[in-house]
């Protein structure tokens, strides 16, 4: 799937993945109607690694034209 065709998906909860990856990338989510200190987060990307738990995730230019994205 390219990455405007996952986008839906991910925005619906769904967990995300790129088939070309290789490493430790399990999945990216979309975390949304999140709070900080009681004041609301704008929504954000995650990914989940199988040795680093949770990071940032802001996809790459070769993320955004990649045809090969996921469901998990």
């Amino acid at each position: 799937m390219t990455f405007e065709e996952i986008l839906p998906k991910l925005k619906n909860g769904e967990k995300i993945i790129r088939k070309g990856w290789s490493g430790a990338e399990e999945y990216v989510l979309l975390v949304s109607h999140d709070t900080f200190d009681g004041l609301p987060v704008t929504p954000y990307l995650l990914i989940k690694t199988s040795d680093e738990g949770f990071s940032s995730f802001a996809p790459a230019v070769c993320d955004i034209l990649a045809n090969d994205w996921l469901i998990v």
